[in-house]
């Protein structure tokens, strides 16, 4: 990294209390800030979502907003409990339906996995598979296999 840019690193709650409180006693922003280091701005900022919401704690969210809660995954792992037997998409329609929200199979298998499961994979049913009755009905007369028979 350049010289020139600065590294940004967020305050810890406990800092931010005390710049509130320091505020809160009738200090200005500018004496405030250079009693912590920090640019006026960011004082500025703190004091105004103070004002305003009540509270100076950050936010948490950050990037996709998730697609299932808690509860729900709780409920997705138990589901994959009580019926072993079912496979993600079946898990999957089953949520989406109690809960209203659709959610994909591949999420429920995200979810299983965090849980320690993993959901039955659909087994493909074989179509080559014949019987030893059916296969002397399949073979053509005049063929080796039906002499051998």
């Amino acid at each position: 990294m350049a010289n020139n840019q600065s590294v940004r690193q967020h305050l810890d709650a406990f800092t931010r209390g005390r710049i509130i409180g320091k505020l809160e006693e009738g200090r200005s922003v500018t004496s405030v800030a250079e009693e912590f280091g920090i640019s006026d701005s960011i004082v500025s900022r703190l004091w105004r979502q103070f004002q305003t919401t009540g509270t100076a704690i950050r936010g948490f969210s950050s990037g996709r907003p998730r697609g299932t809660t808690p509860a729900d995954d709780r409920y997705i792992v138990l589901q994959a409990r009580r019926n072993r037997w079912q496979t993600e998409g079946e898990i999957a329609r089953h949520t989406t339906q109690v809960t209203g929200r659709p959610i994909s199979r591949f999420t429920v298998a995200r979810r299983l996995h965090g849980g320690g499961l993993f959901a039955r994979r659909p087994v493909p049913v074989c179509t080559f598979f014949t019987l030893p009755s059916e296969k002397a009905f399949s073979v053509v007369p005049g063929t080796p296999e039906l002499e051998r028979q």
